[in-house]
């Protein structure tokens, strides 16, 4: 991963006399604006309170520019909203919402002033106001002849960071920025040759990667029968971070197809326009993996990405054929949109096969997820629920949202083939996100494992307060507390 261009430091004193472009802090709605930045300022504060101007209500943004009392130029107030509602993901979307809006011009040296006395503990905070920032200074438009987002040169947060903070800070909002680069890339840039090049550049993970006769030699029969007409060849990459001796390994999979058309089930122009962005879980599994290491958590994982073009063509996938999975499985193929399914069939079963202690899989498999939950939570469907609800708690405290689907047994008789194992859809659309993990549940071989479909999170339509179109990074936060918590 590239490290990150700004420059993160802390201090505790001397906010009145520090030098900045800009300071950014919050204002909670139900309590009192700080009585120390409202001293500097004079009672400024207490006057826009006092008129309405300055509510606190979360997202809200309030610049002030050419201060006195401080040593910054500017100062820029952001809602917090209700203390007692404070959260990881409250504080994290303010922040980023704040840095977002400012860093449209050139600027050298932000001050962040972190909220005092939250219902958070040291760590959950410093998270979610350090890595919403970064969130909101680094943007898509890194090939634009004139950029629209400028990092700023130096963040310094107002508060006495231990160099482990800064270190976690770092480290998390480099793999989000990552992450989020991998998804907005243009596919003509990156495709699964190009992606594994991307990934294989820390030298304290291992990193393997599978060309064409090694996936055939390894029988991995549907990423090559998805791959089959795309010019591109197919990948896969596995990641292997090892620092916790013979404890039981984690291992991440995540679906890396860096663009599909559908095959011949081929989409509308305008289902394929962010088609770049179905490599997402790949991403996700990439940049939380090589966190890790950053950090040198005490953890051992295992990252698998099947890496390919879904295309249309003569030698495409088409309705009716039969793949032979790893595990030896046939799957009867009903529609070659239905994809990313078939090359984490063999994904899956390769994992199983390093018996892990748990699997954890990362897919945009689905739009009958989106349906379902929205664009903002992902859903989980699981083989043991003690997995599934350590990972939603997981999810809360990073910030981002899981909801559990449910995975009851008579769902796979949608499934059911007269002439293979399994088909790779169902007979209708209903429950379609369902009948996706009842597919991959095939491959798992018992081992305790989750699928996440992030088909909605990880993609956003359209510029938010606190969001770029585009790749959103959706679950590296989750991805790098679970390795930072996981024990068998």
């Amino acid at each position: 991963m590239t490290p990150l261009s700004t420059k993160l430091s802390s201090r505790s004193s001397h906010l009145s006399s520090y030098p900045a472009d800009w300071l950014v802090a919050g204002v909670f709605q139900d309590s009192p604006v700080d009585a120390e930045l409202d001293g500097m300022l004079g009672g400024a504060l207490t006057k826009l309170r006092e008129s309405g101007d300055l509510t606190g209500k979360h997202l809200e943004l309030v610049p002030m520019l050419n201060v006195a009392g401080i040593g910054a130029k500017r100062l820029l107030l952001v809602g917090l909203g209700n203390r007692s509602n404070t959260s990881r993901s409250t504080l994290h979307d303010a922040f980023a919402a704040a840095l977002r809006s400012i860093t449209g011009k050139r600027i050298s040296r932000v001050i962040v002033a972190l909220p005092e006395r939250l219902p958070l503990d040291r760590l959950a905070t410093t998270l979610a106001v350090g890595v919403g920032t970064i969130q909101g200074c680094y943007g898509p438009g890194i090939r634009k002849s004139e950029p629209s987002r400028f990092a700023p040169e130096e963040i310094v947060f107002y508060a006495a960071f231990e160099d482990e903070f800064l270190d976690r800070i770092r480290a998390e909002g480099t793999a989000l920025t990552f992450a989020k680069e991998l998804v907005n890339a243009p596919p003509c840039d990156l495709y699964p040759e190009t992606f594994a090049a991307r990934i294989a550049e820390n030298p304290n993970v291992e990193c393997e990667i599978w060309d064409e006769k090694r996936l055939r030699d390894e029988r991995m029969g549907a990423i090559l029968g998805v791959a089959e007409a795309a010019s591109r060849p197919a990948r896969l990459a596995i990641l292997r971070y090892r620092n916790a001796g013979n404890a039981p390994t984690l291992a991440l999979v995540g679906k890396g197809v860096t663009f599909d058309s559908g095959g011949l089930s081929l989409k509308t122009n305008d289902q394929m326009a962010d088609m770049k962005c179905d490599m997402a879980g790949a991403a996700a599994v990439a940049a939380a993996i090589h966190a890790a290491a950053d950090l040198g958590l005490k953890v051992n994982l295992l990252g698998i990405m099947p890496l390919v073009e879904n295309m249309p063509g003569g030698r495409a996938l088409k309705l009716g054929d039969v793949l032979k999975a790893r595990n030896g499985k046939t799957i009867e193929v009903l529609n070659t949109d239905a994809e990313g399914r078939l090359i984490l069939a063999d994904a899956l079963a390769y994992a199983a096969e390093q018996k892990p202690g748990h699997i954890v899989d990362l897919a945009t498999l689905t739009g009958s997820c989106m349906m379902a939950l929205g664009t903002q939570i992902a859903g989980v469907m699981s083989n043991n629920e003690e997995w599934s609800n350590r990972l939603i708690a997981t999810a809360k405290r990073a910030g981002e949202r899981l909801w559990p689907l449910p995975m009851d047994a008579d769902f796979a008789e949608n499934l059911k083939s007269n002439v293979a194992d399994i088909k790779n859809v169902g007979a209708n659309r209903y429950g379609g996100a369902i009948l996706g993990g009842k597919f991959l549940e095939q491959f798992v071989a018992g081992i305790p494992w989750a699928h996440l479909d992030i088909a909605g999170p990880a993609w956003a339509d359209h510029d938010s307060a606190t969001k770029d179109a585009g790749g959103t990074g959706a679950y590296v936060r989750t991805l790098i507390e679970l390795a930072a918590s996981y024990s068998v």
